[in-house]
């Protein structure tokens, strides 16, 4: 069953933005945790080591991932516990993501930032990114992990199509 995308195109001064978002019943404290501390984060994107600080790279494993790599990302910023910004370079170029997270009544909002310079590539991303963060919705609900193949590439037109918005 394919799951319905979620994401959204923004258009900036640099380029687009990719943008999902994810709600939980949970304080911002809890998924904050979730997506910064290595244990946590091992089980629905992978574990990571190193010194975190802002300008500092630290080792993440992409355990969802054929060959479970380890690649080099940068924390290019930090303010617990509503934002983190990191970047990495790889065989597909630049990543600059964001994670941004506010709480109301005790349900907390993540939303997540991709920055891009083109809407080449995502109707690739962006089913890839639906699918990581369904895997952190159900690793925090201990439910059943997504299966990849049911995002893509049945979600790839979607994004395709998706006007960007100013």
């Amino acid at each position: 069953m394919t799951p319905n995308p979620t994401g959204r195109l923004l258009r900036t001064s640099g380029g687009y933005d990719l943008v999902l978002t994810r709600t939980f019943r949970a304080p911002i404290e809890d998924v904050w945790a979730s997506v910064t501390e290595s244990e946590r984060t091992a089980r629905w994107f992978g574990p990571w080591k190193g010194a975190a600080a802002p300008g500092n790279t630290i080792q993440v494993q992409q355990v969802f991932e054929e060959g479970t790599p380890w690649s080099d990302m940068r924390i290019d910023a930090c303010e617990p516990p509503r934002r983190l910004a990191l970047s990495t370079t790889d065989d597909a170029g630049a990543w600059r993501i964001e994670l941004q997270l506010a709480e109301q009544d005790g349900t907390t909002e993540l939303r997540f930032v991709q920055h891009r310079e083109s809407t080449e590539g995502v109707g690739e991303i962006g089913p890839g990114w639906e699918y990581y963060l369904d895997l952190l919705v159900a690793a925090r609900e201990g439910t059943a992990l997504p299966d990849f193949d049911d995002y893509y590439p049945a979600q790839k037109p979607y994004y395709e199509a998706l006007p960007p918005q100013d």
